[in-house]
């Protein structure tokens, strides 16, 4: 058995491909469209596992968009994305300054957590030991639900 995806259905490809792509830093490796179905499929890898993702040698993030509106409740109904990051606080940083609202901020060094454009929770884990608690994550409160 392997790991293949997750898939996500979102209701704005642009704005979660903005997120996803140019804000979180995950790379589109795949396109599916279906005129028939009428719907496009967005696969997304992590950095680190684009070579290996473009030969299905690693899991990615599905982002399913539905042509025609739908509305999707209940955003953490499936749990949660997971990411393991260089620098936690970096990209909390980043995606701080890019207007992204960190929901629980990575005060112990090791773990943090965002929403996606569609409400979707994605935990950002530190790589290896955590980082030194750090200002101003150590005393930033959360956010919302995470």
């Amino acid at each position: 058995m392997r790991y293949l995806h997750t898939m996500v259905r979102v209701t704005d490809l642009n704005n979660s491909l903005d997120f996803y792509c140019k804000k979180f830093g995950l790379v589109e490796v795949r396109r599916v469209e279906s005129e028939q179905g009428r719907f496009t499929l967005v696969f997304l890898s992590a950095p680190e596992d684009v070579e290996a993702a473009k030969e299905h040698k690693a899991p990615l993030v599905e982002l399913t968009y539905n042509w025609d509106p739908e509305t999707y409740t209940g955003g953490r109904n499936f749990g949660h994305l997971a990411y393991e990051v260089d620098d936690i606080y970096a990209l909390c940083d980043r995606l701080m300054k890019a207007g992204v609202t960190i929901n629980r901020p990575p005060r112990d060094g090791k773990m943090a957590f965002v929403r996606s454009p569609d409400n979707v929770s994605i935990e950002i884990l530190q790589k290896g030991d955590a980082l030194p608690p750090a200002e101003p994550w150590k005393s930033m409160q959360n956010t919302g639900a995470w």
